[in-house]
Parts: structure tokens; C-alpha cells; sequence
């Protein structure tokens, strides 16, 4: 099996290790003899959307996301076919608001956005930092063959944003510990078919194997026929996570203890 990667331009949002996002996905593809081809995307080097099977984003400040925010327009309706085709696409914190309608900056001016989703970011000047803890609210229809058992009803992850981000789609979680998408609603990030858009960093793949997995496997189910083996464990193979398993826990229990 083969999977063709785009990571988006990784030369201008890359804050707080977003990388890692990428570095996880191609590793656990890796570790199961699945065939990954990384291209990068970004202003002065362009490549076709349509025959990628998964796109990452990451994040990146208020200077970084004026620069991609004119360039990254001209590939709105690409960006909107790979979302309805049901393709995974990870974006984060900046990249997360750049699908919505519009973004409000610290001096009140409109940036542009994609108009992908009814949704607004406003940024105050008080920041919303820290680390966080949600619950999972993807439909993981599929648990992963994993050789210990997690739990994966939680997600962990870094937040630090002025965007207050408000919209009626389904949220990545519920905020247990932390802000989320606003500090209000208790929401988090926004789910619609395989797009994820979330404010937390960390990054979030590497502390959350879980939802690495998910995308990993949407991805493939668009080009094979991937089934499911009995009590709901799917056909990925098994990969010895103790080290991420008991870094989300230590990470999970401080959180809960300390809150």
C-alpha cells in the first residue's frame, strides 16, 4: 500500500513542532511496510493537490499566516474537493482559522480567509496558553491494533492563540482541561468528513498515536479496500506503543491532578 503526503508550507508554519505531525505519520507508515511519499507544498513551490492522499498544515503566527493567506486562495477549490472526497487533512491553530470565513487580526483588520466552513476567529489580546485536555469526539467506528491497551476517549495537546474561533460543526472534543476553540463554549477544534482543525499543538499526532491511526487508515480507505478483523480492531498492523502511551498518560494524570 502507498500513501502520498503533502505537508503545506512547512518553511512558514511550523510553530511549537508541528513537524512532528509529519514525522509521525510517515514513521508509523513506515513501521507497517506502507509506502509514503512526502512532497512539500509552499509559495514558491507548488504542486498539485489532487492526487495527494492526506494534506498537513501547521501553525504559524499572525506575520505567517498574511503571507499564505493571498497564495493559499488560488487553491481554495482544490483544498474544497480534497475535503468532500472524504481525504484526511490535518490543519492547525492558524492554518485551523484560514478555512473559515474570515479572520479579524489584533488591529481589527479582515483577512481573507477560504470560506471552506461557516466559521469566524476573532484575536483579542489576551492569549488563551496552556496545556490541554479534551475529550475525543471523533467516531472511531475502529479501535487500533495496538499491543497495550489505550485509552482513546481523551486528547492531549498545547494551545497558545489570540483567536477566539466560533462555529456550528462538530468539535474535535469537549474541553476538559484548558480553552479550546474560544474559552467560551467549551468546545475544541471542528470535525466535518476527514478534516481535523484544531488549535492544539505539542504536536498532536505524536502525543495522540490514536489519531494518527485515524488518519492513516481513512487515508488508505480511499484507495483499497481496507476491512476490519473482529471486535472492532482494524486491519493496521500492531505497533509497540508503550513510549507514546505512557507519555500521553504522565501528560493526561499531571493535568488532572493539577487543575
Amino acid at each position: 500500500m502507498k500513501l502520498e503526503v503533502v505537508n503545506m508550507y512547512p518553511d512558514i508554519l511550523n510553530t511549537y513542532g508541528d513537524m512532528g505531525n509529519l514525522i509521525c505519520i510517515k514513521k508509523r507508515c513506515e513501521w507497517r511496510g506502507i509506502d509514503i511519499n512526502i512532497k512539500n507544498f509552499t509559495i514558491d513551490k507548488e504542486i498539485s493537490l489532487e492526487d495527494s492522499d492526506m494534506i498537513l498544515i501547521g501553525g504559524g503566527s499572525d506575520s505567517g499566516q498574511n503571507i499564505i493567506s493571498n497564495h493559499i486562495l488560488n487553491h481554495r477549490n482544490s483544498l474544497e474537493n480534497f475535503i468532500e472526497e472524504g481525504k484526511p487533512l490535518l490543519a492547525i491553530c492558524g492554518s485551523y482559522q484560514i478555512f473559515g470565513n474570515y479572520y479579524i487580526n489584533p488591529y481589527n483588520e479582515k483577512i481573507s480567509c477560504l470560506e471552506i466552513f461557516e466559521m469566524e476567529t476573532i484575536s483579542k489580546k489576551e492569549r488563551l496558553i496552556g496545556d490541554i485536555l479534551i475529550s475525543n469526539n471523533l467516531k472511531l467506528d475502529m479501535a487500533f491494533n495496538l499491543k497495550q491497551n489505550h485509552d482513546l476517549s481523551d486528547i492531549i495537546g498545547f494551545e497558545n492563540h489570540g483567536g477566539r474561533t466560533y462555529h456550528k460543526y462538530d468539535p474535535l472534543g469537549d474541553v476538559k482541561i484548558g480553552f479550546g476553540n474560544n474559552g467560551e463554549d467549551g468546545k475544541e477544534g471542528l470535525v466535518y468528513k476527514n478534516f481535523i482543525g484544531s488549535y492544539l499543538h505539542g504536536p498532536i499526532l505524536p502525543k495522540n498515536p490514536h489519531i494518527a491511526d485515524y488518519m492513516i487508515l481513512n487515508a488508505l480507505k480511499n484507495n483499497y479496500d481496507v476491512d476490519y478483523l473482529t471486535e472492532n480492531i482494524s486491519s493496521l498492523n500492531a505497533i509497540d506503543d508503550t513510549i507514546e502511551i505512557n507519555a500521553h498518560n504522565i501528560m493526561k494524570n499531571r493535568l488532572m491532578n493539577t487543575s
